[in-house]
């Protein structure tokens, strides 16, 4: 006997799902459909959690959620039911991971669930999604809230491609100095040492301090690398809960130049979003919450959370957002504009333009200042490194060592 998952409803619709015992997945789904239950699926337990649960923590490519939401929301527009066309989207999917998801998703609405909630349920998607599909099913129009939804991840897709596009090159250079480095004194320099301790000749104080770091480093090496990656672990840890990743959101803000760059951008994702749920109907509180739930930084969360308080009370948004300390003034006049005359949504998508393409130059600036600067570091390093290895030789041919 084996241990089966099964999912099924009673005479009165109630949806429950059981572990029960049996021979086969034939002889438990006929044994319920006997007792006159209305079973959806059965599936082995083991085979369940393989299939269902481990995968959970793998994400989906944000490109391949908005073409499947695209494909969605263009069956539904054609007349397809939410169960058919998500069976078809199902068939088609090539990603096995996604699959399995959309066949849970069509299972569960097949059950009586809403659409949202099966989503929901999932615990891989953003918030801002689910809430955008609760909004569009509560108001009978979730074609019109879906395509907002789109429009919105399209411009977040475009926008971030512009920025890890404009941070390739700048990665690439520090990256290619740390390597470089690494080479340098784990190879290169011990590899001086040893022709240096064969001549028998005094050095100058910079060789021998070189020298002395490239050696130690050699011997060494092993062990600084397990210790960085279990300090590396640590941080990392440290910086997912609500204190680290408050402390190091702070230090990004107070970061010179990239500092406001982040904090720009985090302005108009926050923007963005806010006016894509208002627009699919959800009232201002609701929507405040999921907009500060999806924040990456979590001081604006944070400052997003008391402006939320203060709106529940009856404050105006704009008075909220300036009471954090944390939006720049230019977003909350903005704001404010939006508020007075009944625009909110269509200000809000004005404030998310605005800092969009402020960051886009900002960061075009930044790269053009910074670029210069790496290439001058590498020199500087590598410069110093070949100087303090290649001293003793030139003194040698002057004369200098006997």
């Amino acid at each position: 006997m084996a241990e089966y998952m099964i999912r099924m409803a009673d005479d009165r619709g109630h949806v429950l799902e059981q572990v029960e015992l049996g021979g086969s997945e034939g002889e438990v789904r006929e044994r319920f459909a006997q007792q006159g239950f209305l079973v959806y699926w059965v599936k082995p337990k083991g085979l369940l959690s393989a299939d269902l649960r481990l995968p959970r923590r793998r994400k989906i490519k944000q490109d391949q959620f908005v073409i499947f939401n695209q494909q969605f929301v263009t069956l539904i527009h054609a007349g397809l039911p939410i169960i058919q066309a998500l069976e078809l989207l199902m068939k088609r999917q090539r990603n096995p991971f996604f699959r399995t998801i959309l066949q849970d998703v069509r299972d569960r609405v097949r059950g009586g669930e809403l659409l949202s909630e099966a989503f929901a349920a999932q615990n891989i998607f953003p918030k801002v999604y689910t809430t955008t599909l609760l909004a569009g099913e509560k108001s009978g129009n979730l074609e019109e809230v879906m395509g907002r939804y789109i429009s919105f991840q399209r411009l977040a897709l475009s926008f971030r491609k512009k920025l890890v596009s404009s941070l390739v090159y700048p990665v690439l250079l520090v990256v290619m100095l740390v390597v470089m480095l690494i080479f340098l004194i784990t190879f290169v320099v011990p590899q001086f040492a040893n022709l240096y301790s064969q001549l028998g000749v005094e050095l100058p104080p910079l060789t021998t301090v070189m020298l002395a770091i490239g050696t130690n480093a050699q011997h060494y090496a092993s062990y600084v690398a397990v210790a960085l990656v279990i300090v590396g672990f640590l941080v990392w840890r440290w910086m997912k809960s609500d204190a680290g990743a408050t402390y190091v959101d702070r230090i990004k803000l107070k970061t010179p130049l990239l500092g406001d760059i982040w904090l720009k951008y985090q302005v108009a994702v926050f923007s963005r979003m806010l006016s894509t749920l208002l627009s699919g109907g959800l009232p201002l509180v609701p929507a405040l919450e999921t907009a500060g739930e999806s924040m990456q930084s979590r001081l604006i969360a944070h400052g997003i959370e008391g402006a939320t308080v203060k709106v529940r009370e009856g404050q105006p948004l704009a008075r909220s957002l300036e009471a954090s300390e944390v939006f720049p003034e230019m977003s909350v006049e903005m704001i404010e504009v939006g508020e007075s005359t009944g625009s909110l949504p269509a200000m809000l998508n004005s404030v998310a333009e605005f800092y969009e393409e402020d960051v886009t130059n900002a960061l075009a600036t930044a790269m053009a200042l910074i670029e210069p600067i790496i290439l001058v570091v590498m020199g500087v390093v590598v410069a110093f490194v070949l100087i303090s290895l290649y001293l003793p030789i030139f003194s040698l041919g002057a004369g200098g060592i006997h």
